[in-house]
């Protein structure tokens, strides 16, 4: 009795051991599929190519250092365009109740008028306090999402608000939505905002960095047309 047992746990412990293994393999191969397109959204359309300097930045649209990162490095985008493109990546933090939302609403609006993207991010991050957790405690989901849909359709145009609506309701911005936030940790950013250069991060994640400090870092690398200096590859390594 106790051997037949014994082998029955053995076989029920195989069968579990060959689940265990199939179900990591499946979850393995849905998670290693890359996305249609590289995650991010270009800034004014400048392109991003082997002569100009590319800026990252990660940013979370309730986050007030992502907030104040912003004006500065702007900023510095008009400063030196065309020489430098900037890629914004969203990474919506889990212990900003809204960020997600909100940074899905950025992945809709991007979709239906590109050239608002960034008008958008500006309005949440000028009125970032009516989508903070203390702010939204009381409210249900649903109510959080319907007055973001508002927000946005107020801010992009009215005519995109039943857009936007669908938008939630769509299973393809859900995942846009994901894959920002996995690219996100896959490039080992795990705080608000980030900022790589030409692909290197930059000290002190998580703090804005003002205009100076862009100018700092970009002046070196632009000493003329095609140039590029090496007197800055100290602040990366």
């Amino acid at each position: 009795m106790q051997r037949t047992n014994y082998a029955a746990l053995i076989c029920r412990s195989i069968l579990l051991f060959l689940f265990i293994l199939n179900s990591s393999t499946w979850s393995a191969q849905a998670q290693s599929l890359p996305p249609a397109k590289h995650d991010g959204f270009v800034y004014k359309n400048y392109p991003v190519d082997p002569d100009t300097i590319v800026v990252e930045a990660f940013f979370d649209p309730v986050c007030p250092d992502s907030r104040d990162a912003w004006p500065p490095l702007k900023q510095a985008l008009e400063y030196y365009s065309p020489h430098v493109s900037f890629v914004l990546h969203l990474l919506p933090l889990p212990y900003h109740d809204n960020a997600y939302a909100t940074s899905r609403a950025l992945h809709i609006v991007n979709i239906h008028n590109s050239s608002s993207t960034f008008c958008l991010l500006e309005q949440f991050f000028k009125h970032q306090e009516k989508f903070y957790n203390a702010h939204t405690q009381n409210l249900s989901r649903t109510s959080v999402v319907n007055e973001i849909v508002k927000f946005s359709a107020e801010a992009v145009g009215e005519s995109y608000s039943s857009a936007i609506q669908s938008g939630f309701t769509d299973r393809k911005t859900d995942l846009l939505t994901r894959v920002s936030f996995k690219y996100s940790t896959s490039r080992g950013v795990y705080g608000t905002p980030t900022f790589f250069v030409n692909g290197f991060a930059l000290p002190d994640a998580g703090s804005p960095l003002v205009y100076n400090g862009w100018r700092k870092v970009i002046d070196p690398l632009i000493t003329g047309k095609g140039k590029k200096s090496d007197d800055t590859l100290h602040f990366f390594l």
